[in-house]
């Protein structure tokens, strides 16, 4: 028996024990080419999903080391806030849609405006770094380091610095808020948080990647590096595209990973997306649980995205107090 994850939160037994039929709109002949489901659907939150092979591991070093608070707990996956509305989600890969041998070809800056400090806190740990040094040099778009988590994945500390190529980007950090530690919940010490996330995604063909990223998923470009490209897909969440020839991986057929947006309407941006040609897609309809909502297509260099609304059950109650803004 095949299994077929439709959700990476699910799998095929929990879909067959919990999924009922979904009344999704028919796609529409008549809709316009010109909709971008962005303005017209928007997104409420974006979340990444990494696939561990000791879930229990990767959460202990994610909420002691680096202080995220756990939005949901599932068991074989947990929702860990970074941000305001960006989030990640450590799958166990017995449960998901990618292996934890899969190539891990992306990359999440944590963006903080306290760089430094994180800096002098990080290389005391006994956490394993790519950066061996670091030397924010004067004058310079961005600083950052990189540290790797306890099963490979990148994690590009980041500070967007006051700089013409940052003229769109710095005003909305400056508005956005950061999101510090409980106090006594992690080894952070206070005052050290993180306001957003980029998750970086490696590609072959650019102008292909950004022409569907802007005109087909209807994503505003706010800063353009040359050789990357960042878009705004929540109020703290942030979707980077990057060159693989200039990134720090290469273009991989696997990807041991999956984009999610966040987003209270998702049945429009089913039938958008399953009546786009330029599609593939993974799920026949929307699948439903009893804590959520989800449907997953295919980017055109093949990595998982997927759309979620996460209904109002108990375990999802932390999550929806985080959303609203209410710890």
């Amino acid at each position: 028996m095949v299994r077929q994850f439709t959700a990476a939160l699910a799998c095929a037994a929990l879909i067959a024990a919990a999924c009922g039929e979904s009344e999704v709109p028919a796609p529409s002949e008549e809709e316009p080419a010109t909709v971008n489901p962005m303005n017209e659907y928007g997104m409420t939150a974006s979340n990444v999903f990494l696939y561990y092979a000791d879930v229990d591991a990767a959460t202990e070093f994610y909420t002691r080391t680096l202080g995220f608070a756990v939005a949901a707990d599932y068991g074989f996956a947990k929702i860990l806030r970074v941000g305001p509305s960006s989030f990640i989600t450590l799958v166990d890969e017995e449960m998901g849609m990618h292996s934890a041998s899969d190539p891990k070809t992306v990359a999440i800056a944590l963006i903080t405006d306290q760089l430094d400090e994180w800096w002098d806190y990080m290389k005391d740990q006994e956490v394993e770094m790519r950066s061996t040094s670091y030397n924010p040099v004067e004058g310079r778009p961005h600083h950052g380091f990189v540290a790797i988590d306890p099963e490979g994945y990148l994690l590009e500390f980041e500070r967007f610095n006051e700089h013409a190529e940052n003229e769109m980007l710095v005003p909305v950090l400056n508005e956005t808020e950061t999101i510090y530690p409980a106090e006594g919940a992690s080894d952070v010490p206070p005052g050290l948080g993180f306001k957003a996330t980029v998750v970086w995604f490696y590609y072959k063909d650019m102008p292909a990647i950004q022409a569907f990223y802007e005109e087909v998923m209807g994503f505003d470009l706010i800063v353009d590096q040359g050789w990357t490209k960042i878009y705004r897909i929540s109020p703290s969440g942030y979707m980077g595209l990057v060159d693989e020839q200039r990134g720090m991986h290469n273009f991989t057929e696997k990807k041991a990973v999956t984009m999610s947006f966040w987003t209270d309407r998702i049945d429009d941006w089913y039938a958008y997306v399953s009546g786009h040609g330029d599609f593939e897609m993974r799920s026949e309809k929307v699948e439903e649980t009893d804590r959520y909502r989800a449907f997953v297509a295919y980017d055109p260099e093949g990595y998982y995205l997927e759309w979620n609304v996460f209904k109002d059950a108990p375990d999802n109650e932390t999550l929806h107090r985080m959303l609203r803004g209410e710890e």
